[in-house]
């Protein structure tokens, strides 16, 4: 009897001594896959004229693995009718950005995203931006992230003289 008393007592003290190594186990390996990246770390790639961006987690270019990515644009940086693959999850980190639906880029239908505000494109929409003021924008998704231009014309490059950028920008006939 003062056999079972003994393993009785010692499971009882053994159960929530497991309990607790169990979640400490599993927050050790979180632990090793945590990760806080900080604005200074971001490798920005210029994308259009006043408009750059970063990956801050995982790979946009691979399939069917989630990541975050950036966007750093000026004040004023239109971004031309384009299409993902994939849904597209934006937040507005800071400024005021821009988002209107079609085709082309059409300023009167845009809706504004202030600090904070939150927009989820499905995949295949065509949609545009305008950079209101000096913004970052953050997109989230499950990749492969790519930018499909509904016409490359529009795209004005990173490296485009201000006239070049000029022309680029002005409405087609």
């Amino acid at each position: 009897m003062n056999r079972i008393l003994l393993m009785g007592a010692v499971c009882a003290s053994a159960i929530p001594a497991l309990a607790l190594a169990g979640p400490a186990a599993g927050q050790e390996k979180a632990a090793e896959n945590h990760g806080i990246v900080k604005p200074t770390d971001l490798k920005w790639t210029p994308i259009v004229k006043g408009c750059e961006m970063a990956p801050v987690s995982g790979n946009p270019d691979a399939d069917g693995s989630p990541f975050v990515i950036r966007l750093k644009c000026a004040a004023a940086t239109k971004i031309p009718a384009h299409w993902h693959p994939t849904d597209e999850h934006v937040t507005v980190l800071s400024g005021i950005f821009a988002v209107g639906m079609g085709e082309k880029y059409d300023a009167t239908k845009l809706t504004v995203m202030a600090t904070g505000a939150f927009g989820s494109i499905p995949k295949e929409m065509r949609h545009y931006a305008l950079s209101k003021t000096a913004s970052v924008v953050q997109v989230h998704g499950v990749g492969p992230f790519k930018v499909n231009w509904v016409n490359p014309a529009d795209v004005v490059p990173p490296d485009a003289k201000p006239a070049a950028a000029k022309k680029a920008a002005e409405p087609k006939p």
